[in-house]
């Protein structure tokens, strides 16, 4: 089976729309790692083709503020303002869906999928120790929230950083060792914030256990337009261009 892997989208149907034609015809199931929503101007347009397309989703905690089950008082302004903004704007039957998507992590074929950490869903895994590997239910899974594409590979004597596709590079292949444990982030499709603006995404193919790193370049300025436009926090358009 071919997966594509997905993760904290945003509300970003220019970065969705450009990962989906570039992975067009390389993928038969799709998954995502929380974060539909939040901070983007199409939240509806998100939550609607996920709804149709995606086979596994765990929540963010940006799906859960956006259906109110996060209290939004530990969001930063432009945060919360986005948050109420996507609550008011999203359909009844797509809060309904956001509120029921389960906790990480999910158990996805041979991998798992997660948004913040094994032990927490809300926490940011920018580092890891070896130590994590022990609550890991699955060789393989992939996590997101941080918005950094890359993750951790977690050998016998410790652990190894997985780094970014670089600039001016397409994709970069994951070698997957037997002994091993991973956590992949696949970077997020609608806000990276690793100094790179390309839309974010991964691909895996359980057969071959060959995972690909990918970045795509989209209209960012459409993105940004829209949230303009919606009146939301002029940051939240600006930082599309830096990849922060």
């Amino acid at each position: 089976m071919r997966y594509l892997i997905l993760s904290d989208i945003h509300g970003n149907w220019e970065a969705l729309e450009a990962v989906l034609r570039e992975a067009e015809g390389e993928w038969e199931r799709a998954v995502c790692c929380g974060d539909l929503v939040g901070y983007g101007a199409d939240p509806n347009r998100v939550v609607e083709w996920v709804r149709q397309h995606v086979a596994a989703v765990v929540r963010g905690n940006h799906d859960k503020a956006c259906a109110g089950l996060e209290d939004l008082a530990w969001f930063n302004p432009a945060a919360r303002e986005a948050a109420q903004w996507t609550a008011a704007e999203l359909t009844p039957e797509n809060e309904r869906y956001l509120r029921r998507l389960p906790a990480g992590p999910l158990e996805v074929g041979d991998f798992e999928i997660l948004h913040g950490s094994p032990l927490d869903e809300d926490e940011y895994l920018m580092a890891a120790a070896p130590e994590l590997a022990a609550h890991l239910g699955a060789r393989l899974s992939f996590f997101g929230h941080t918005h950094w594409q890359g993750g951790f590979a977690f050998y016998r004597r410790g652990v190894k950083r997985l780094r970014a596709v670089p600039a001016g590079v397409r994709a970069v292949p994951v070698r997957l060792e037997a002994e091993c444990f991973y956590l992949i982030n696949p970077g997020s499709v609608g806000q990276p914030r690793d100094g790179d603006p390309r839309a974010a995404y991964a691909l895996y193919d359980d057969g071959g256990r060959a995972v690909e790193l990918r970045r795509t370049p989209y209209r960012v300025s459409t993105a940004q337009a829209k949230i303009r436009r919606a009146g939301l926090p002029a940051i939240l358009a600006d930082r599309l261009a830096e990849g922060v």
